[in-house]
């Protein structure tokens, strides 16, 4: 052993903080265990398999207060590595699952070692000839088959004033820290990393979006999918990083700069560039399960720390309840969970500056330690009321595996991915019946569902796509999925996909289906930017990004996923579309109010802040056979909230294959009506910039099937 680690001094510590902090005479280390007997802290020299370490065994009677185990060490520096064992009793009939076989992840730990492949059926002793088995507990050692903790100094604050984008301004792009780089069209020179995603901040300051969504950054094992691709036998990954296990640790394999602790400091660059940039970073955060999965998954932190506090458990203990359809369900409502899933989101804000929080499958965040749905969930209130947290952005996916489906329903100043409103609008646009009447309520911030919050429709975080199925490419481009490629016979990913396939399934190189796709693809892109509520738009749609039908890409560390840039230059008509869209929701401040329209006078005005149209003016089809509505909005209410009044707005859409002729009314303001887009249009007549669109010289206009139409007052 090195002669550092030989001549170490130990004092007993102090049981808060938890996790690995510098003090003027060393590092405190500190970790919570109820049920275990006895806990070793491992030194180890450095993060290969075979490294020397040092055991450093916890006296209960001087080093444990209460639940909390502790030792301050002198004498060692940043980038120290350390792990756990823990032993107790193995008793999955009562819940517990210690092995004093198995090295543990600190979770609390700032950044965790990734410069190898975490081998973990070999860590878990794996027998092929016994899948089901359980492998909670075996006798093999697992040390050189897992990564380590680093020992990182606290980071300076990074002064400055936070952006704090109103929610009413907010333009949110969802994107893969990897994915957006890796492909070699990127042009970057890091890709695949923080840094090559800081190379590609003026692409999205051009585009005009203000805030992105990164799909999950907390450390996750890239190799854990042991699925293989039937057509090219390459091993699957798991590249959404969905499945948590270092909840405090950036992911080491996007750092360009190293994997020892380097992470944390390139990570931290990245939020300070994008905070230049007056861009904000919202995290993609995944606390309503783990990596371990099942009873049959590895021990690799918090199943061998206190499997019956942090899981939710069956009645017969041996077994997980599997909310998240990952395998086990965090126990997010017990007070030890609560706290910790408190103490990283705080983590996340004070020390790596991020903006505000996603929270996956959130309905599990609302459930008891039984698992029932709770009326008034104590974490969800927390969150939202935490000092620290005050001014995050928390965002609900207001649902979860086990059939909860809260959308509408989150309490406080929750915003959420609004489901409905992705299913209303595509079911519209694909000219299904009965379908008008929702879209209409969609488009103007989802009343029915935010009528009594407190931020109305600016609750509503509005998407047409995701991560999570298909690509606005392929929602008119596939009717069926495609994922045969996923190694699960096609039979993973959403079946209810409301897509539009026009022309043959898949690829179609022909003008006339491909001029209809790009329309259709307009119409959605329109509607999302002029609806009321939060837009956020998935990345690569703005230029035709393809999954070749895949919709849940999960697994797929490869062109399936990555962005191809080349697109953006083939699609460079799309990309003009999308950019011009959302200049003209950032100068139209009625689209963005904030505030539900009535359908009536009010505040001194003497028109109705929106009113209902057919073809025929005052005529709308409510009926289950209309597959179009025109609105007129009133630019004078943009005042209440803002102080200046805006153009009116007549917005017509219709998703008929046929042409028809919408007589046009009078603006409220009396002045004449200008062509702002045209959906059916080429470029560059499909959108114009303020006061260069045609003047409308009739009274009528022709509105092409599936086609948006919008006038602006001038």
């Amino acid at each position: 052993m090195h002669n550092k680690l030989r001549t170490l001094k130990t004092l007993p510590g102090s049981p808060l903080p938890l996790g690995a902090h510098f003090t003027k005479n060393g590092v405190q280390f500190s970790i919570f265990s109820r049920h275990g007997t006895s806990v070793t802290l491992l030194l180890f020299e450095s993060d290969d398999p075979d490294a020397r370490y040092i055991e450093v065994p916890l006296d209960p009677d001087i080093h444990r207060t209460g639940d909390i185990w502790h030792i301050l060490v002198e004498g060692i520096a940043e980038g120290q590595l350390y792990g756990y064992v823990i032993d107790g009793p193995y008793e999955p009939a009562g819940g517990h699952r210690y092995n004093r076989n198995k090295l543990l992840l600190d979770p609390y730990a700032r950044a965790v070692t990734g410069n190898r492949r975490w081998d973990l059926t070999m860590a878990q002793g794996y027998d092929a000839e016994s899948p089901d088995l359980d492998l909670s507990f075996s006798g093999k050692s697992s040390i050189p088959y897992m990564p380590r903790c680093v020992v990182i100094d606290r980071p300076g604050i990074l002064h400055g004033i936070p952006l704090r984008i109103p929610e009413r301004d907010c333009i949110i792009y969802e994107l893969h820290v990897r994915g957006f780089t890796i492909h070699p069209s990127s042009g970057v020179a890091h890709g695949g990393t923080y840094r090559g995603l800081v190379e590609k901040i003026p692409y999205l300051k051009e585009l005009g979006v203000n805030a992105v969504e990164l799909m999950p950054v907390q450390e996750f094992d890239e190799d854990e999918n042991t699925n293989v691709n039937p057509l090219t036998g390459e091993r699957l990954k798991n590249y959404w990083g969905y499945s948590t296990i270092a909840f405090f640790a950036p992911k080491s394999t996007y750092s360009a700069s190293g994997r020892m602790g380097e992470q944390v400091r390139e990570f931290r660059e990245m939020i300070k560039a994008f905070h230049d940039a007056g861009i904000e970073v919202i995290l993609d955060v995944v606390f309503n399960h783990t990596a371990e999965g099942d009873e049959t998954g590895p021990t690799l932190s918090f199943r061998g720390i206190d499997n019956s506090i942090y899981y939710i458990l069956k009645e017969d203990r041996r077994y997980y309840t599997n909310f998240s359809g990952c395998g086990n369900t965090f126990n997010c409502n017990h007070p030890v969970v609560h706290e910790f899933i408190l103490d990283a989101l705080r983590y996340w804000v004070i020390d790596m500056n991020v903006d505000g929080f996603r929270f996956d499958l959130a309905s599990i965040l609302g459930r008891d330690q039984e698992g029932a749905i709770m009326k008034n969930p104590p974490l969800l209130e927390t969150i939202s009321e935490d000092p620290i947290l005050r001014n995050c952005k928390i965002i609900a996916e207001a649902w979860d595996a086990a059939g909860a489906y809260q959308v509408g329903e989150f309490p406080g100043r929750w915003a959420e991915w609004n489901g409905k409103y992705r299913d209303d609008v595509r079911r519209f646009w694909c000219g299904e019946e009965n379908s008008v009447g929702y879209f209409a309520t969609r488009v103007t911030g989802s009343s029915d569902l935010y009528g009594d919050a407190p931020n109305g429709p600016l609750q509503s975080i509005n998407f047409i796509t995701c991560h999570d199925g298909f690509t606005l490419n392929d929602l008119v481009s596939y009717c069926e999925k495609q994922n045969i490629e996923n190694g699960e016979n096609n039979e993973d990913g959403d079946e209810t996909v409301n897509a539009c396939c026009l022309g043959a399934e898949g690829p179609d190189r022909s003008k006339a289906v491909t001029g209809l796709r790009v329309k259709q693809i307009k119409n959605f892109i329109a509607t999302l930017f002029l609806s009321q509520g939060i837009p956020m738009l998935l990345a690569g749609d703005e230029f035709r990004r393809t999954q070749r039908g895949n919709n849940n890409a999960y697994c797929q560390d490869n062109e399936i996923s990555w962005v191809d840039w080349s697109l953006m230059e083939e699609n460079r008509e799309l990309l003009r579309f999308t950019r011009e869209m959302i200049r003209f929701r950032k100068s139209h401040p009625i689209i963005m109010k904030g505030i539900f329209f009535t359908g009536t006078a009010y505040a001194g005005k003497a028109e109705p802040d929106i009113s209902w149209h057919g073809d025929r003016i005052g005529k709308p089809d409510w009926t289950p056979s209309s597959r179009s509505i025109a609105m007129l909005i009133n630019g004078e209410y943009a005042d209440l909230t803002n102080g200046t009044a805006d153009s009116d707005l007549y917005m017509i859409f219709n998703a008929e294959e046929a042409d028809r002729v919408f007589e046009i009314p009078e603006a409220p303001s009396g002045k004449r009506w200008r062509i702002a887009l045209d959906t059916a249009k080429a470029s560059p007549d499909d959108i114009f910039g303020p006061g260069e669109g045609p003047i409308l010289e009739k009274d009528r206009y022709p509105v092409s099937g599936r086609s948006t139409v919008v006038l602006v007052s001038d």
